[in-house]
């Protein structure tokens, strides 16, 4: 149980550190906080709030997986690297296509209630 608890310490440090840390973390943050401000202003349906849930959670997922990667990367490689940049250019790809996609998500679902 104990090993268990410490499992959650170890994530929530990470939580902690990316947002410390990590600029690109504290804006999804502030949108995040934005977004369900604003769902609960227009009243979106439990359908609509699982969309906007699941988008959430995944740019924050890859924004927390792609501050790993750099770290990582860093690590391992001091140095400048062409490979290295282009792994920290790919995973950095990855959140960016993960925003777009929330960014579309929550487009279509609140676009219409203020149309």
């Amino acid at each position: 149980m104990k090993a268990l608890l410490k499992s959650f310490v170890y994530a929530f440090n990470g939580l902690v550190y990316a947002f410390n840390t990590q600029l690109n973390f504290k804006i999804h943050c502030i949108a995040t906080i934005l977004v369900v401000a604003l769902g609960w202003y227009v009243g979106l349906s439990n359908m609509e709030w699982i969309f906007i849930a699941i988008a959430i959670a995944v740019v924050i997922v890859v924004e927390l997986i792609n501050t790993g990667i750099e770290l990582l990367v860093d690590f391992v490689s001091p140095e400048r690297h062409p490979k290295a940049g282009a792994i920290k250019d790919i995973a950095a790809a990855a959140v960016l296509i993960s925003a777009l996609m929330a960014l579309a998500i929550a487009l279509i679902i609140f676009v219409p209630k203020f149309v």
